[in-house]
């Protein structure tokens, strides 16, 4: 969803608002909340909620407490109170009742919590202040990343955000190891006459701060809506049956995908009715070994040792009933006897083979037939001169 501003010009090219999702609005911001309460109407007992939801730079947010005399709304440039001294400008994103139910999801007591205050609506010289630091921060993050260069640390120097007041700068950086940035804070500081704080983030948050479009064709989760990081194993992986590919497995942030989480309470309570893989089948034909399993399908193929070649199909109950009289010790005499081949109807085929019923040349143009030269001359009668 995007807002009047994001439309297309007279010449039909897309004008973009240039804001990179910070607009007034709030539409096509990351992570945007959609008010469902808004149209309704509180108890004549129960006071409003005096505390606004402001968003800053990506997908930062935080809660602040507003005066009766003020009356945020969604989209209103704001400027908040910032711990250890100036201000910071960021624009309203929620309000209302809706408020009690983020913060209950993030584990904030509103009334045991102490939380800034938003100092007053932003003038139009406060949005030029902000504006003008904005336009600062990439020069500013491309000279931080040379100074880091110079000094040689194993960093890398992702996002700068400056404050709304023009004086502070938060450099958000990812790395492997302990990172000694002493003495780049002072060449930094030297450099562009700012206070400066250097915040490390993970992998994930650098990707949701980046944004993308990830291999599925859609952006970003972790830019879009999804605001927890949980880990992510290769267990996730095996329950699906996918092959342990890093190529496929691995997002824009180099580690496993978050949507490998999606589905994996799905997978794992429909595998509760499998047996174990490494349960071996004993029969009097020999001892079966399960090769493959279909959690969709409900099937499971066996093999029998030294037989390799010819998988045996059994159903989820089937081979629940073998390993049932394996522990009892009651005989089996093959997995033949427990084979369902499936059954067809009438009108149904497994396979139809329709390699060359279609031409790959049927649409092209007949080009008219050559007539024989030779037979020409052979059919043509020379005129008597005489």
């Amino acid at each position: 969803m995007s807002c009047a501003s994001c439309g297309s010009g007279s010449s039909g090219q897309p004008r973009g608002c240039k804001n990179n999702g910070t607009c007034g609005s709030d539409g096509c911001n990351k992570l945007t909340v959609f008010d469902w309460l808004s149209n309704m109407r509180l108890p004549g007992d129960q006071p409003p909620v005096r505390i606004a939801e402001v968003r800053f730079k990506n997908s930062r947010k935080d809660f602040y407490r507003f005066s009766e005399q003020m009356s945020p709304t969604i989209g209103t440039a704001v400027v908040t109170e910032v711990e250890g001294g100036g201000y910071d400008v960021g624009r309203v994103s929620l309000t209302g009742e809706l408020i009690r139910f983020q913060m209950k999801k993030k584990n904030i007591d509103p009334d045991k919590t102490t939380l800034p205050s938003i100092i007053r609506l932003a003038t139009d010289q406060d949005i030029d202040t902000w504006q003008t630091a904005r336009d600062r921060e990439p020069t500013v993050q491309v000279r931080a990343r040379e100074l880091a260069l110079q000094l040689q640390l194993q960093m890398k120097l992702s996002d700068v955000e400056f404050q709304g007041d023009g004086k502070k700068a938060t450099f958000y950086y990812t790395a492997d190891q302990r990172v000694d940035f002493r003495q780049l804070i002072k060449d930094m500081a030297k450099a562009f006459n700012i206070r400066i704080e250097m915040r490390q983030i993970g992998l994930r948050q650098e990707a949701s701060r980046l944004g993308g479009v990830g291999s599925c064709g859609r952006e970003l989760c972790c830019s879009t809506w999804l605001t927890d990081f949980r880990s992510v194993s290769t267990a996730a992986a095996r329950y699906q049956q996918l092959s342990l590919n890093p190529i496929k497995l691995s997002g824009q942030c180099g580690k496993l995908k978050c949507c490998l989480n999606f589905e994996l309470d799905a997978y794992r309570s429909a595998l509760k009715a499998f047996p174990r893989v490494e349960t071996k089948l004993q029969t009097e034909k020999g001892v079966a070994i399960c090769q493959k399993i279909d959690i969709f399908k409900g099937v499971l193929w066996y093999t029998y040792k030294g037989e390799w070649m010819n998988w045996h199909q059994l159903t989820v109950a089937a081979a629940n009933e073998i390993i049932a009289k394996n522990k009892a010790n009651e005989p089996v005499t093959c997995l033949e006897d427990y084979t369902e081949e499936p059954t067809l109807q009438s009108n149904e085929t497994i396979f139809e083979n329709v390699v060359g019923q279609d031409s790959l040349n049927r649409f092209d143009r007949s080009r008219p037939k050559k007539k024989n030269r030779n037979n020409r001359k052979r059919n043509h009668v020379k005129k008597d001169p005489k």
